[in-house]
């Protein structure tokens, strides 16, 4: 190292007494940051329509009516009655007689069937999809982020 004088420094750069002065210099780094836009993404959804044939059971209930003939004499009137999955329904008459009788006629019964069968249908589902596209710098800074796609602006669809 040399040494360094707090004398006056000549042009020669000799300090008094003989002494050599030699400047040191230090570099020093400064860093700057600064944002560049080197692009940019757009994300946007698309639904997509599909067709599809779909298959679900249901219940089909269907009453069957049968007329009984019963032909009987009965002292009261009769309620309904439920026997299984059969509502059993009297059906009386008054005959005048030299007295008055009921006499049961017939009985309705009606019954619940239960099937199940399978129905297709064509349906339409939707679903959405994620298009990212990546913008160069240019279209990042032009502010064109939130806008159609160039291809959408010709004329074409995605």
């Amino acid at each position: 190292m040399a040494s360094t004088s707090t004398g006056s420094k000549r042009g020669n750069g000799r300090a008094r007494g003989g002494d050599v002065t030699v400047p040191v210099v230090e570099e020093q780094a400064v860093v700057r940051k600064r944002r560049k836009v080197t692009g940019a993404l757009r994300v946007r959804t698309l639904v997509r329509e599909a067709e599809e044939v779909v298959e679900e059971p249901f219940s089909v209930e269907r009453v069957e009516v049968e007329r009984v003939p019963v032909g009987r004499w009965i002292e009261a009137p009769v309620q309904a009655r439920q026997e299984g999955d059969t509502t059993i329904i009297p059906v009386v008459e008054e005959v005048v007689v030299v007295e008055r009788r009921l006499r049961l006629v017939e009985e309705v019964r009606v019954t619940k069937r239960r099937r199940t069968e399978t129905a297709s249908a064509r349906v339409t589902l939707r679903r959405e999809e994620v298009v990212v596209e990546r913008l160069d710098a240019a279209e990042a800074r032009s502010g064109n982020v939130d806008k159609q796609p160039a291809a959408a602006k010709r004329g074409r669809t995605t």
